[in-house]
């Protein structure tokens, strides 16, 4: 049976009405990729007895362009007509910081009228979890310089109001970014409302020294973003190197959450994930500990 083709108001089937359509009726936006490149590396130790802490690293490019020339910024830059946005993240983290080959996840999109002052963009932010011990970072195009900063994340001024089904929580949040010469901060204003059985997030960039474009409240959303998800899945082993204690992996756990965790708890947690060795650490002062692998298969156990 001939199928009869559809025909909208004007007595149209969808191929005339592609044949004749014209493009230019809506203002186009540019449309970005930004990536938020998160490690864990260990704190240098005076006393090599003592297991090395660990320091919640964000990858951020010094801008060699304008807008915000000089400023630092998350890598990242435009999507071309033919491409995807997945390809052009890939694209420009290769380009930008050398890095590729990473796990990788599309975290949100931002849409904000007046975001950049060249013209309206949305960006599409990617959050990728890297050990940066296999990576040679190096900067490249419009980056003047590629580097890890650490991060450190607190809440401030939490205020909670309840009224009959409406709720909200407003709290601040600040960042400050540093390495062996630059400090960097910035202040975000989080405001989560929720009405009935609907819920909103809303946020505010109060301030931001040295920081690029609106990236600072991308990167207050990534990290509550990997909190969360760190407490159901299996995120935090791509951190990881292929062997690893038990104590190294809680140290990751506890700097991406900001709090100590109980051993004997987190290994309860952690038990079906990881697989045990017959290797031990032999590092110099230590006791030796055996070393674990992640358990691809855990979801199944």
């Amino acid at each position: 049976m001939e199928r009869i083709p559809l025909r909208d108001r004007q007595g149209l089937t969808e191929e005339e009405f592609l044949q004749t359509y014209d493009p230019s009726i809506f203002v186009r936006p540019s449309v970005t990729v930004d990536m938020l490149i998160f490690t864990v590396v260990d704190k240098q130790e005076e006393n090599y007895r003592k297991l090395p802490n660990k320091s919640l690293k964000l990858l951020l490019v010094k801008r060699g362009v304008h807008p915000y020339l000089g400023q630092w910024a998350l890598p990242g830059g435009f999507v071309t007509h033919d491409e995807s946005v997945d390809d052009a993240a890939l694209r420009e983290l290769r380009s930008e910081t050398n890095i590729d080959n990473v796990y990788m996840e599309q975290l949100y999109t931002w849409g904000e009228v007046n975001r950049d002052p060249r013209t309206r963009v949305v960006s599409c932010s990617y959050m990728a979890l890297v050990d940066s011990t296999s990576l040679e970072l190096k900067a490249g195009d419009d980056a003047a310089d590629a580097r890890w900063f650490d991060l450190t994340y607190s809440l401030h001024d939490e205020k909670r109001t309840t009224q009959g089904n409406d709720a909200a929580n407003e709290y601040l949040v600040k960042m400050t970014f540093s390495n062996d010469t630059i400090i960097l901060d910035a202040t975000v204003k989080v405001m989560e409302k929720k009405t009935g059985k609907s819920s909103r997030i809303e946020s505010d960039l109060i301030e931001s020294n040295g920081i690029a474009f609106d990236h600072a409240k991308m990167i207050q959303y990534a990290v509550k973003r990997l909190r969360n998800k760190i407490e159901y899945t299996d995120i935090a082993f791509n951190l990881m190197p292929e062997l690893f204690t038990l104590s190294e992996l809680q140290q990751v756990y506890e700097v991406i959450l900001g709090k100590e965790l109980l051993p004997a708890a987190f290994r309860r947690k952690i038990a079906g994930m990881v697989t045990e060795t017959d290797q031990f650490t032999k590092d110099a002062g230590h006791r030796p500990a055996r070393l674990f692998r992640f358990n691809p298969n855990w979801r199944f156990i």
